[in-house]
């Protein structure tokens, strides 16, 4: 095993005893949960089999059974480390940057911007492998039970943090770096009809506002912010901060990844440009 397979395990351990031991609190505190919490957590072996559980529970149809669909997250999890390594990064991320998240194990069972997330982790795994019949079935699920559609094509990094989701629509060829947070109602989609690469490329440690739209194949430079309700249509540098519609540079976001710290808020100084702005026009 290679010094960064090690580092990976041990977070994927750390957090899946952390779940264990929050669970077994809970029934301590909270006699009725006891089944929920031991068919979803207790009784499995890992954070990832736990997973494919709870997601093929809410994700199941008349059409597609419970069982089937677990066999379905199991395999894409067990084929891909990476997978499992990502749905680790995702649920800290959830936990370091949502303050309403009170340890792992809420997010874990009932946070569906993390559910929708590693549902589509799995999409995108068939959708590799050229199951795409397969692969959109899952994505329409995840639209209709969690409102978020996430095409399986579209590459997403690991440590992302989806906040309410609600929503959220990220187009067939959207690129997401790592570490990037995003709130709902958020559309990375396209302009138009045209084909091809048609979607935004996202760079790590960007924060996106609740209700931004970012559209056509523009890019979003490494550690920006764009602003709540801001429509988006050109490139914008890194380390920038873009509010409006359509959304222009304003400043410069005071940490080097917004999208960790999650502060929303404009310089002092830049909000009274704009007020002055919007005053004389």
């Amino acid at each position: 095993m290679d010094k960064s397979s090690d580092v990976e395990n041990r977070l994927i351990g750390k957090i899946w005893q952390h779940l264990r031991d929050e669970s077994n609190r809970m029934i301590d505190s909270e006699e009725i949960l006891t089944n929920f919490l031991t068919d979803t957590v207790l009784t499995h072996t890992s954070l990832e089999r736990a997973l494919a559980y709870l997601l093929s529970e809410k994700l199941y149809s008349v059409h597609f059974s419970a069982n089937s669909l677990k066999t379905i997250f199991n395999e894409a999890f067990a084929a891909s480390s990476a997978c499992r390594y990502a749905i680790a990064c995702d649920l800290k991320a959830v936990v370091e940057r949502d303050p309403a998240s009170r340890g792992f194990a809420e997010p874990f069972l009932h946070y569906k911007g993390f559910h929708a997330l590693e549902a589509y982790r799995v999409s995108h795994f068939l959708w590799n492998r050229k199951r795409y019949g397969l692969a959109l079935l899952v994505n329409n699920r995840i639209a209709e039970v969690f409102s978020v559609d996430i095409h399986p094509a579209a590459k997403i990094g690991k440590g992302i943090f989806i906040d309410h989701a609600t929503g959220v629509v990220v187009g067939e060829t959207a690129v997401i770096g790592d570490d990037v947070s995003l709130l709902h109602e958020v559309t990375l989609g396209g302009t138009g009809k045209e084909k091809g690469d048609r979607h935004p490329k996202i760079g790590s440690g960007v924060l996106i506002g609740a209700g931004a739209k970012i559209l056509g194949n523009v890019k979003i430079g490494q550690g920006s912010k764009i602003g709540a309700g801001s429509v988006v249509l050109n490139n914008v540098p890194p380390h920038s901060t873009v509010v409006g519609v359509p959304a222009r540079i304003v400043g410069h976001p005071k940490t080097a990844n917004p999208a960790l710290s999650m502060d929303q808020e404009i310089d002092r100084s830049v909000q009274m440009n704009l007020s002055y702005s919007a005053s004389t026009l």
